[in-house]
């Protein structure tokens, strides 16, 4: 199934230009997705025009709002079946991406496609909240990224160990997210961030709305920060 064409549709209003290879590499991409996806739960969504708008287009629609410098820092925290950090790889390779899941059948599912498209990304086999205490991954990154699924305040927790100061952690999100945003405000002040955008927009082919949060890291995130898991969700910030 091809799927290049439906990335193209889905992208046409984007700042970001794919060359013929890298509609190869997602073509690629998605191939091994859908294979993989029969061994291993990686995605509910496998129609080709679906991934190129709900996992490929809604990736790449950073790129629209965020300025990443050349030779960035990425982390993607939770990474699942590599997005938003793979896409964004392919769309701009000078990233110097790190890929952190907790699950290693996925990270193996992940180095499979690095391989595949001539890629490098650092592998990372580790839950979040235990990623954000090691010293050579702690206040390392440019940028922060994530699609899971927790609530802002606990998605932060995890995610703001990882950025560097005047670094920024961006979060994907649904389009029903103001209230989540709100209550999120105490967690973002004592992780030593600062919520500096929040950006909505569609997604094409009337697929849903979304928002990115972009939260600017301002102060050293305290030495208690992340906690334990079970902490996290019993007293969540």
């Amino acid at each position: 199934m091809n799927i290049k064409n439906f990335v193209l549709l889905a992208v046409k209003d984007y700042k970001i230009e794919l060359s013929e290879e890298q509609l190869d590499q997602l073509q690629k991409y998605f191939e091994l997705l859908v294979s993989w996806n029969e061994k291993i739960n990686l995605t509910a969504i496998t129609e080709p025009n679906e991934v190129a708008v709900k996992h490929f287009a809604d990736s790449l629609s950073v790129f629209n709002y965020v300025d990443f410098q050349k030779g960035a820092s990425v982390i993607d925290v939770g990474t699942g079946a590599g997005f938003p950090g793979l896409v964004l790889k392919i769309a701009r390779p000078d990233i110097k991406l790190t890929l952190l899941d907790s699950l290693n059948k996925r990270l193996k599912f992940l180095d499979e496609v690095l391989n595949t498209l001539g890629l490098e990304a650092e592998l990372v086999h580790a839950r979040a909240e235990e990623g954000g205490q090691i010293i050579d991954l702690r206040e390392c990154y440019d940028f922060a990224v994530s699609r899971a699924v927790a609530r802002l305040n606990v998605l932060c927790e995890y995610c703001l160990p990882y950025v560097r100061l005047s670094g920024k952690f961006i979060a994907f999100k649904g389009g029903e997210a103001d209230e989540e945003i709100k209550s999120a405000s105490k967690a973002i002040q004592a992780l030593g961030g600062k919520k500096t955008d929040v950006l909505y927009f569609e997604l094409p082919e009337n697929s849903g709305s979304r928002t990115l949060v972009v939260i600017e890291k301002v102060q050293p995130t305290p030495d208690k920060y992340p906690r334990q898991n079970g902490k996290i969700k019993a007293k969540p910030l």
